[in-house]
């Protein structure tokens, strides 16, 4: 039986090591919000005895600790600096506040927290989340490096930036910056009444308080403000595409990489989530009458117990696996980061588009359909209430939905009714994956290969490796390339998966992938400038999608260019859901 170990859902409350920090709730900022550090100490300009290195940013003085990658080369690490003040108390549910100034020497030679989520006892979360993690080669390069701006996966109610979710030990044997965050995850990130009291996306909004953070910071870490990317997978992948949209955003980068999932979805995007607000009252015992009763009262409960409370918005298994999602914000005096629907942001051009990045893997969310298949309860639920189940498992409008998702189950099912075998698997599975990230992400590549003034390049990641993040329970091997597969070859993610060594077929993705990264990150253009520059890309030719001619790139053992990804299953969708490209 597919377990919730094997869920995306739950891959942090359920996989990941405990961490061997001990946390104790006597935070930090209890007695002093002003120190946003974690010790005291005098500022200083040269490494302290212990030899950890020390920058002085214009917020104000940091202390690392150093690393080193994969190939053996040192690098600096910041990590748990606060980007923002904690959202704790009467900051809670509101927009985040940037830290302009330090006061103290901040202490960033260890972990901070995840922001609240479903975790094992032992792992470090706390609300005071609102962190940034800074990789540098070294702080004095002589000339300042490309910034990859990494925004974590998870649904925006799980995972984290931390390094045990995106470990550095890979980008950091290329000339580049790596930054990740945590951002505010489920309701105490992404609430929204449709009132004044809470308009929503303020996760979002933490991502921006991050890339204004860095914007002011970076060139003290060896980074240029002028040349950064942002990459993200998943829920990071919808927020990369949000940021060429948000006027908050503008400005802040210059590049962008969306892996596995879009914001350009079947139907309209909300202008609330006031029923995910409800919800979550009702979970934690509070009023829920009134936007003012749910605020008043979610405010007193511990954020553990708010964290905690995931499992209790899944409406059939483990589905839906999108709850919270970006809102298009209604004025209310506020700066809004969403205020305009994003497929027509993007179809008028009303947007700061750069060079960007679309990916999507072969085989993405196809281990769902083990999770109902494998049960019993749930096999017959499916096959006797298609009609009231698909909408929620396919996360398509639900009014009106009863013939699309009759006809989505002709057209992928072939009327044959769901059993626990090999087609039934093949063809759910499908389903599934098209379904939540591939029809999206269809969408999305090709308005942006429309509308975009800047290159597309999109590409399949179809390589199955050692590891996946679904391996079979009785082999534990890896069966397809599913949904965050890529991040395997481009982050260390030790929460789950060994250090992949120097040498072998899975070495040569790494050094594949990183140096895609690097290029991209560097010139707005995956290939390399001649076959001397970058090796591992010898002979890459990857040419951008354009509207006549759809290519993509193939990324498998070896690397081949395509035509018209998966075109020939998205026709059904393109019928059910239409839209004027």
């Amino acid at each position: 039986m597919c377990t919730r170990r094997s869920l995306l859902v739950c891959l942090l409350a359920l996989s990941v090591h405990a961490d061997r920090h001990t946390h104790t709730h006597a935070h930090e900022h209890g007695c002093r919000h002003g120190s946003h550090g974690h010790g005291t100490g005098p500022k200083a300009s040269s490494p302290p005895a212990d030899g950890s290195p020390i920058v002085i940013t214009p917020s104000g003085t940091i202390k690392g600790s150093m690393m080193v990658t994969r190939r053996g080369r040192p690098f600096e690490a910041y990590r748990g600096i606060r980007y923002a003040e904690p959202p704790v108390g009467p900051l809670r549910f509101q927009p985040p506040k940037l830290i302009e100034k330090y006061s103290e020497l901040v202490d960033a030679s260890q972990e901070g927290p995840a922001c609240p989520l479903p975790a094992p006892p032992g792992y470090y979360v706390d609300e005071d989340c609102l962190r940034v993690n800074v990789y540098t080669p070294t702080h004095n390069s002589s000339k300042l490096l490309p910034v990859i701006f990494y925004i974590h996966a998870g649904g925006f109610y799980s995972m984290t930036g931390r390094s045990d979710l995106a470990g550095p030990h890979y980008l950091l044997d290329r000339d580049l910056v790596l930054v990740t965050i945590n951002y505010r995850l489920g309701s105490l990130g992404f609430l929204s009444t449709g009132d004044e009291l809470a308009p929503g996306n303020n996760g979002f909004k933490d991502q921006v308080a991050a890339l204004r953070w860095l914007h002011k910071n970076i060139a003290a870490f060896g980074g240029d403000p002028g040349q950064v990317t942002l990459a993200g997978c998943s829920a990071g992948s919808i927020s990369v595409m949000l940021h060429m949209i948000s006027p908050m955003s503008k400005g802040l980068f210059h590049r962008g990489i969306s892996m596995s999932a879009s914001p350009v979805v079947p139907g309209s995007s909300p202008r609330e989530l006031f029923r995910l607000a409800v919800r979550q009252a009702q979970l934690v015992g509070c009023p829920s009458n009134s936007s003012h009763e749910i605020l008043q009262c979610l405010r007193t409960k511990p954020w553990k117990e708010l964290g905690d409370s995931l499992l209790g918005f899944y409406e059939f298994g483990f589905d839906p696996v999108g709850i919270w999602m970006p809102v298009v914000e209604q004025d209310f005096g506020q700066e809004r980061f969403l205020h305009v629907e994003p497929s027509d942001a993007i179809r008028s051009g009303n947007m700061h588009a750069v060079p960007h990045i679309i990916s999507q893997t072969q085989d993405e969310f196809f281990w769902k359909a083990f999770t109902v298949l494998k049960n019993e309860t749930l096999l017959k639920r499916m096959n006797e209430q298609w009609e009231q189940v698909a909408p929620i498992s396919l996360q398509v409008p639900r009014e009106g939905a009863g013939p699309k998702v009759s006809r989505l189950r002709d057209a992928y099912l072939r009327g044959r009714e769901l059993r626990d075998d090999q087609p039934s698997a093949k063809a759910l599975g499908d389903l599934y994956g098209d379904a939540i990230i591939g029809f999206p992400v269809h969408r999305m590549a090709n308005l942006m290969c429309r509308h975009s003034p800047h290159p597309v390049y999109y590409y399949e990641f179809a390589y199955v490796g050692n590891h996946s993040h679904y391996e079979d329970p009785d082999t534990k091997k890896p069966t397809g390339a599913a949904h965050h597969d890529d991040l395997i070859y481009l982050f260390t993610l030790s929460y789950r998966f060994p250090p992949i060594p120097t040498a072998g077929l899975d070495a040569n993705l790494v050094d594949k992938m990183t140096a895609i990264w690097y290029n991209f990150a560097k010139h707005g253009d995956p290939n390399p400038r001649n076959d001397l520059d970058l090796p591992e890309l010898n002979g890459l030719r990857w040419p951008a999608m354009t509207a006549h001619k759809r290519s993509y790139l193939r990324i498998d053992k070896e690397f081949s260019v395509r035509t018209n990804l998966k075109e020939d299953r998205m026709k059904v969708w393109e019928e059910l859901y239409p839209m004027q490209y």
